[in-house]
């Protein structure tokens, strides 16, 4: 989709669709831009021109940014095919596109007898154990969590998990900066 009127179509129809999800009329979303509500209702109907100084207070009344508005990318496509990447006793399979800012990965952890290490890195990491059981060392804390069961912890507390007695296999999700913590260190 690159058509100019495609484009605008879909920024209308996000406009609109934005302000009435969040229960706001045309009078409110005014308040919130210093844009009169005619104006407003004008952009979404198609009878004003969209132009940078009222999609700008459109968007920060709304509470986005101006990308979602014009993100214009296709999703066609929606199925993740993922691959595995095995590193050590690790396998992973990436389940987010490219460029997500949240990353969810599948992992099956094998049990080994190497020690792990504790780390630390901004954020918070969220997991979900699938099958097996991990041992998660958390600060001086060594807690079981088993197939079934979730744990969520900040991640500037040193931490590391590994397989108990078999291989575990788990749900995470993390930023950026937790995937290269986890997915690209052998040793945790």
């Amino acid at each position: 989709m690159t058509d100019l009127t495609d484009i605008e179509h879909v920024v209308r129809t996000r406009l609109r669709s934005l302000r009435t999800t969040l229960g706001l009329s045309l009078d409110e979303l005014a308040a919130r831009t210093h844009l009169s509500p005619s104006t407003i209702s004008r952009v979404e109907t198609g009878k004003r021109t969209i132009s940078l100084d009222v999609l700008l207070p459109l968007a920060a009344g709304l509470q986005v940014g101006l990308e979602a508005l014009l993100d214009v990318s296709s999703d066609d496509d929606v199925v993740i095919r993922p691959t595995p990447s095995r590193l050590g006793a690790r396998t992973t399979w990436n389940l987010s596109r490219p460029g997500s800012s949240q990353i969810a990965i599948k992992m099956l952890l094998e049990p080994t007898d190497i020690p792990i290490q504790q780390r630390v890195h901004p954020g918070h990491d969220w997991l979900f154990v699938l099958s097996g059981r991990i041992r998660l060392l958390l600060g001086d804390r060594e807690i079981l969590v088993h197939a079934g069961e979730a744990a969520e912890f900040a991640t500037m507390t040193p931490h590391a998990f590994a397989a108990v007695e078999e291989p575990a296999e788990l749900l995470m999700i993390f930023d950026r900066d937790g995937q290269q913590a986890h997915v690209h260190r052998s040793s945790d």
